[in-house]
């Protein structure tokens, strides 16, 4: 097995788990009236996991495109 492979697995777990705890914080926030700010602050958060997953493998991507 491959760097690469083990790579994409980890980044496809990260989407997925990402997408999937952004639903549930949404789906919690329409059904918890008194702990609406605790799940969109969580929902903020998850959002910007991702986006930082997402550069990091971005910013990965590149390094070893121009030292690889």
């Amino acid at each position: 097995m491959k760097i690469d492979d083990i790579s994409m697995a980890l980044i496809g777990l990260v989407r997925v788990g990402a997408i999937f705890r952004f639903v549930y914080c949404m789906v919690r926030l329409q059904a918890a009236q008194e702990e609406q700010t605790l799940y969109q602050k969580r929902a903020k958060n998850t959002v910007v996991f991702y986006v930082l997953a997402e550069s990091i493998w971005q910013i990965k991507d590149m390094v070893f495109y121009y030292y690889g």
